[in-house]
């Protein structure tokens, strides 16, 4: 095949740049698409009642004969917590490595989709012809073992996705990032390349991981009470060196919440953690143990609602308990947007009597799981792409990313920043972003998915912020005449008992209304108004004139 004859390369993300979170990205290829990651995202205070929110994959459900496969890269809830729900819409073989396999099967259980699926596992290094894409995992070091990047090759050239990586030369448990594959890529040469751009304004190289251990033995050492230490549930190396510097000091590990229990089951199973003898407890022997031979390890560094840290500190959990002179230590990063969540937390547990110590008092209690600049710089050097797109973070980071790779001698029309839905069409001469494909969110609400949209938050937000009353009237069936007086049921607007004056005033509005008729309420003559539109109406006046307020009002319509 000609030079000037092959097929271009699309690149297409629908989630996860522009944001942090959510992320997943379609390559395509030869009329294929290939779909790398398929992740979501957590609420904000804008989306009240949410529990989660992925992305929409229209294109994908259109398209779906296209679908090649998903490629996972590691098995963290914004690279693979959207599959139970996008996989049965668009099907395709998925591949990934051991530990991001293991824990899809235990979401795949959840929704009842194990077995249905056909799950290949990878190792590192090993190629794969998948459709028309040449695939080969690299193994980098994150947050979470087993992580990969993908090396993709078309006739039209290499492509190199970093996924979520840092370069941590002693990580605990697992190899180092494999810094000989991303050289040899670059000595052959790479088209494009495209970059985790998280971790873009933070200065330096990457701190080891294995640092964190000197850490905890000299803060486990001087804690006299109950220790807890609160982690994310896929920080296997976070939680395998909590374990080990218990066991110098004589604790014993209680593991507590859902997911990390499961979690390290997984790891265990697939060797990825190395739990000492004997040191585990079941969290039912809770009161059998000293308090101060007890480790916790727990999960809700985020603060989140009712997580198993939240309800150890507000003394709802069943087992587990904070007393004077207990110890709890945030082994995490404060994720932008949860920070008021977790201050809260902290605060209670100071409440309670325990010592807390976070990264804001003590920076090296945690380290990052994505590249800073020093790292960035030396994977742009290895892999010495013709053409750049930075992936994972926000305008910003993007933004700054692509000033980085300009600044090491790229040409400036050669790096490229997208945003979801913003189609690129690379070439061996030529990167352009040409068209946009739909995408966008959908929120998962419980068992439904998609069926909360804006309107729905709108009127959420509505309620949470302004309260709601209820008019109930009672109508002789045959005439629609008023047979009492309305009554009125208020919730987040006022406190009933103590505003019975009011609400009398707000009743008597309402008769007011039903006596002077549309007219006399301003609906214009051409609207069929009848009780309920007047009731409505004139509590929203009185509570918007004697209250400065304005709740939604639902008027509930007895015939008799």
């Amino acid at each position: 095949m000609s030079r000037t004859h092959l097929t271009p390369f699309e690149i297409i993300p629908l989630g996860g740049l522009g944001e942090i979170g959510m992320n997943l990205m379609v390559y395509g290829y030869d009329d294929k698409l290939l779909v790398v990651d398929c992740g979501l995202t957590f609420p904000s205070p804008e989306t009240p009642g949410v529990d989660f929110i992925i992305p929409d994959v229209q294109f994908l459900v259109e398209n779906r004969e296209r679908v090649v496969g998903f490629v996972l890269t590691h098995g963290h809830e914004d690279h693979i917590g959207a599959m139970p729900y996008i996989w049965p819409m668009v099907e395709g073989p998925i591949y990934g490595t051991a530990m991001t396999l293991g824990l899809l099967e235990g979401k795949f259980r959840e929704h009842g989709l194990l077995g249905q699926a056909e799950m290949v596992e990878v190792k590192h290094r090993q190629s794969l012809q998948v459709g028309p894409f040449n695939l080969t995992f690299i193994h980098v070091t994150h947050s979470i073992v087993d992580s990969s990047a993908l090396a993709i090759r078309t006739p039209l050239g290499t492509v190199v996705h970093t996924g979520d990586f840092k370069i941590d030369h002693t990580p605990v448990n697992e190899r180092p990032t494999d810094l000989h594959s991303f050289t040899s890529l670059g000595e052959k040469g790479v088209l494009a390349l495209l970059s985790d751009s998280t971790n873009i304004n933070r200065e330096g190289s990457t701190i080891s991981e294995q640092g964190i251990s000197a850490v905890f033995d000299k803060i486990f050492s001087r804690a006299a009470g109950l220790l807890v230490v609160a982690t994310f549930a896929s920080n296997i190396q976070r939680i395998q060196q909590a374990m080990r510097a218990a066991a110098v000091v004589g604790r014993k590990v209680i593991l507590n919440g859902r997911s990390m229990i499961s979690n390290v089951q997984v790891a265990r199973s697939l060797g990825y953690i190395d739990i000492p003898a004997d040191i585990l407890v079941d969290i039912r022997h809770f009161d059998k143990y000293p308090r101060n031979r007890l480790l916790v390890i727990s999960t809700g560094s985020q603060g989140e609602p009712n997580s198993s840290l939240v309800r150890i500190a507000s003394g709802e959990h069943q087992e587990i308990d904070i007393q004077p002179g207990d110890m709890v230590i945030f082994s995490s990063r404060f994720i932008p947007g949860n920070e008021r969540t977790i201050w809260t937390l902290i605060n209670i547990l100071f409440k309670k009597g325990a010592e807390v110590i976070h990264e804001k008092n003590m920076p090296e209690i945690h380290v990052s799981g994505h590249a800073p600049l020093e790292d960035l710089k030396l994977m742009l050097a290895m892999t010495k792409p013709r053409f750049f797109i930075p992936i994972h973070g926000e305008r910003r980071h993007l933004h700054s990313h692509r000033d980085l790779a300009v600044s090491m001698g790229l040409a400036p029309g050669n790096a490229l920043v997208l945003e979801n839905g913003e189609r690129a069409v690379l070439e061996r001469d030529s990167l352009r972003q040409e068209g946009i494909i739909p995408s966008g969110r959908v929120f998962v609400d419980g068992k439904g998915v998609g069926d909360v949209g804006d309107i729905v938050l709108r009127d959420r937000k509505h309620l949470s912020e302004d309260g709601m009353v209820v008019v109930v009237l009672i109508v002789e069936k045959a005439t629609g005449n008023v047979l009492q007086r309305p009554e009125l049921l208020t919730r987040g607007v006022v406190y009933a008992d103590a505003s019975q004056v009011l609400l009398e005033e707000a009743k008597d509005a309402v008769e007011d209304a039903l006596r002077l008729g549309a007219r006399g309420m301003d609906f214009s003559d051409e609207e069929v108004v009848g009780a309920s539109e007047l009731a409505q109406r004139a509590v929203r006046r009185f509570f918007k004139k004697r209250l400065g307020r304005r709740p939604a009002v639902f008027p509930l319509v007895m015939e008799m």
